[in-house]
């Protein structure tokens, strides 16, 4: 039996890899090391590994790396704290691989300690961009790092193969969420409405805000992007609207405070969630009308329900997109320009027969197969760099 150890350390990217983990854990060749990490950990938001134990997958390890902290410093010290977490579990209990997912800093430290540990890494998501962010640079170091590769798009793997990885270590598999949608039987609007105890009485949006790393400098920086947001939402009194909080990024505490305070005062047709979970989050994207903010879900995931996004900013520019995804700023007028329309008959009408780029075949068994192959024939971490013919 192969130990894969597969780590998560957010409620969205759990979503994502439950798939993979749940094949892995059924395979007779493969043993599942689970190791829960960051946000789960976190009463602040809200103990998600609670629900990796309600979906009955066992956890190995619980890595605590989280302080009480959304300051650039002490995003940092955490991730010195998740440094020595990550190397005494490596130590203790020696994978034959180690999965990741994504550009998070919790995915970085488990990287940088499996390459210290040399064990091998596979990774997914890699070779994409989004400018306004650090997990471009963190993602891309995650690509450096590995040893297999699984890309949403053709055009990723082509990226991530002219970094130098060897092209055949670099497999297009489309994306995890895009197959999930496909594959999680969703709630119906009444079982959707008692989960969530918010009647969708009228036309909805869906909003996830996240700091823009590279661009907030304070969190008054923050506070004034997402107030744009917010007065936007506030003029169109017609909406319900569901939010989903920031992540545990720098500045995301000035975001959820903000959201908190609006949802206080427009409680009749607003809702805030910590975590909605992959099953709630998806079964209530159906019924949504739109989906506003800057959150990846929005390009990668929401056009295949056939809806809007208005995806504001610079945090994903750069990731391919689909037709159905309006790029705005970060100004009122911009952002109000863009949600009309969203909500316009006509592009809700186009949105409804555009195609996904992200959509792959079979996503999560593509990854497993190539995963128990790689493992039979042994994965070596030493890797030549592959140059590719370039115009100097």
């Amino acid at each position: 039996m192969k130990k894969v150890c597969i780590v998560t350390g957010t409620r969205a990217e759990y979503g994502l890899l439950k798939p993979i983990i749940a094949k892995v854990n059924q395979s007779e060749t493969m043993e599942l090391q689970l190791v829960v990490t960051g946000m789960h950990l976190s009463a602040e938001f809200g103990l998600t590994y609670r629900e990796i134990e309600e979906d009955g997958f066992p956890i190995t390890a619980k890595i605590e790396m989280l302080l009480s902290s959304d300051t650039a410093a002490g995003i940092t010290k955490s991730m010195g704290v998740a440094f020595i977490g990550f190397a005494d579990y490596f130590e203790a209990y020696k994978p034959d691989v180690v999965i990741l997912l994504g550009d998070r800093y919790e995915a970085f430290t488990a990287s940088s300690a499996a390459m210290i540990a040399a064990v091998p890494i596979a990774h997914i998501h890699g070779g994409e961009l989004t400018e306004g962010l650090i997990d471009e640079a963190i993602r891309h170091s995650i690509t450096k790092m590995s040893q297999l590769h699984f890309t949403a798009t053709q055009e990723y793997r082509r990226r991530v193969i002219q970094m130098g990885e060897q092209p055949e270590s670099v497999y297009n598999v489309g994306a995890l969420g895009v197959e999930n949608i496909k594959a999680v039987p969703l709630l119906s609007k009444k079982e959707l409405e008692n989960a969530i105890h918010f009647k969708l009485d009228g036309p909805a949006v869906m909003v996830t805000y996240h700091p823009v790393t590279l661009e907030n400098r304070s969190s008054e920086d923050a506070g004034k992007q997402f107030a744009n947001i917010l007065d936007v939402i506030n003029k169109h009194q017609e909406l319900n609207v569901i939010f989903t909080k920031a992540n545990a990024d720098t500045h995301g505490r000035i975001i959820n405070n903000m959201i908190d305070g609006f949802v206080a005062q427009n409680g009749g047709r607003c809702a805030a969630f910590t975590s909605l979970g992959q099953l709630r989050y998806l079964s209530a994207l159906q019924f949504c009308d739109a989906v506003i903010g800057n959150s990846s879900s929005g390009i990668i995931e929401v056009p295949s329900f056939g809806i809007p996004t208005v995806d504001i900013g610079n945090r994903q520019k750069g990731r391919a997109c689909a037709a159905s995804v309006i790029h705005c700023g970060n100004d009122t007028e911009e952002i109000e320009k863009a949600l009309s329309v969203a909500l316009s008959a006509d592009f809700r009408e186009q949105c409804r027969n555009q195609t996904n780029p992200y959509e792959g075949s079979r996503t999560s068994e593509t990854i497993v197969k190539i995963l128990e192959s790689a493992l039979t024939k042994g994965i070596s971490v030493q890797k030549n760099f592959y140059d590719t013919e370039v115009n100097v």
